[in-house]
């Protein structure tokens, strides 16, 4: 059993609560809790609340007790935490103001770009998702502004990068190919009228070639979004981790076998690939780390599957 519990003094609701987490995976901490009879709503995105009045029976029940540093401790190291700055309310009051900046400042265009930012937010917040959400979509955004800075990317080329990433999974159905396809043509729908032709193709072609990850050598727009999405291979293990969970729940609707033979059949694609990130910084800060992580998901996933 790999479920922790902390002592009952945060207080809330007239009485005060417990966390429950897991160190191995969110599946387990839902599992326990269903058996345990915690309610869904008691979930906060990496534990759950319990009143002081369930505390001894959770620890009767398998949970292991162990005082709050230490149960952060062993969230952070687990790869599950969700972190302050990552939680929905904090993202997307950042969000609406990076959204403000690529557009214009007054008039009806103004009021339309708004309504669209809100549009794309709605979108990145559906319930379904779990790693295609507001998280993703502003790591995608920091990375890109990171390697910009880093003189990856010309600055006229900013702006349709930094759009591509608002639209590379605004529609997410689990569909790889099909989704990117219909995300693309959304911001071509969107932007029309509000920006250039040229640049509202530009930003569509770009939001394309996240479906396969595959750029030419000549094309750093394409290469820094690229790198921005795939940023997160190259992770510590618990942060990579949690991000294979996380694209696991998206994908609940695929049987086990089917997720297992796709998702290894993608690695081995990426492992193979003579340039897995195709800018300088990318590479130095992440190349290495990140076919590690792969290299032990791929065999994770072909212990489970057995001899064939």
């Amino acid at each position: 059993m790999t479920i922790y519990i902390d002592p009952p003094v945060w207080p809330a609701h007239g009485t005060v609560f417990s966390h429950v987490i897991s160190s191995a995976s969110l599946e387990e901490l839902h599992a326990f809790a269903r058996s345990a009879g915690l309610s869904e709503r008691a979930f906060d995105r990496d534990h759950y609340d319990a009143p002081a009045h369930r505390y001894q029976e959770l620890v009767d029940a398998g949970a292991v007790p162990v005082a709050g540093s230490q149960l952060v401790r062993v969230l952070a190291d687990s790869g599950l935490r969700i972190r302050s700055r990552e939680r929905p309310e904090k993202l997307q009051r950042g969000l609406q103001r990076r959204w403000a900046r690529l557009g214009p400042e007054k008039g009806p265009a103004a009021q339309r770009w708004e309504e669209i930012g809100r549009r794309l937010l709605q979108c990145w917040s559906e319930p379904h998702r779990s790693y295609h959400a507001l998280p993703h979509l502003g790591s995608v955004l920091r990375v890109c502004a990171n390697l910009e800075r880093d003189g990856e990317l010309p600055a006229p080329l900013r702006r349709p990068v930094l759009l591509a990433g608002w639209f590379h999974d605004a529609v997410y159905r689990g569909e790889a190919g099909a989704d990117e396809e219909v995300s693309a043509r959304l911001a071509e729908d969107l932007l029309d009228g509000l920006l250039g032709s040229a640049e509202v193709a530009e930003t569509a072609r770009l939001v394309r070639l996240t479906a396969h990850h595959s750029t030419e050598e000549d094309d750093a727009a394409g290469s820094v979004l690229v790198d921005a999405d795939l940023e997160v291979l190259g992770r510590d293990w618990p942060d990579y981790r949690r991000y294979t969970e996380q694209v696991r729940q998206d994908y609940a609707h695929v049987p086990d076998d089917q997720f297992a033979a796709g998702r290894a059949a993608v690695l081995r694609r990426l492992l193979g690939t003579s340039q897995l990130y195709r800018t300088r910084t990318a590479r130095q800060l992440w190349q290495a780390k990140a076919c590690r992580n792969m290299e032990r998901e791929l065999a994770q996933l072909q212990d489970q599957a057995g001899p064939a």
